[in-house]
């Protein structure tokens, strides 16, 4: 990470994750649209713009919530991840690459989330 702080890094890492999620809904049956696939793609917008609003405030506990509502958006795409896998909506390589990449800011957003509570 030379160069850039922690918090950019991973705002750069939301950033790749939602690009992904919605490439790979591209793809998705069109009968899915108002469904998985709108859903994912919301679920993914909320990682980051809740991280990114959250960063953007003064107090702690405020910062904190911003960061559990994204942690959970993080949870619901790495569902929908699985039930589209399952569907046959995306291929392994696509779930691989996009569950790796959601463990990664998950480890990351979890670490920033402890770094509010001093622990």
């Amino acid at each position: 990470m030379r160069g850039e702080n922690f918090f950019e890094h991973l705002k750069k890492k939301m950033d790749e994750y939602v690009h992904l999620i919605y490439r790979i809904t591209k793809e998705f049956p069109k009968e899915e649209l108002y469904g998985v696939t709108s859903q994912m793609r919301r679920a993914a917008l909320s990682i980051i713009l809740n991280y990114i609003e959250g960063f953007a405030r003064q107090k702690k506990a405020v910062k904190q919530n911003f960061w559990e509502i994204s942690y959970g958006s993080l949870k619901e795409t790495k569902y929908l991840l699985h039930f589209s896998f399952i569907e046959e909506y995306l291929n392994k390589e696509q779930y691989e690459r996009a569950i790796n990449l959601a463990e990664e800011i998950g480890a990351m957003l979890w670490r920033a989330k402890q770094s509010l509570r001093g622990t």
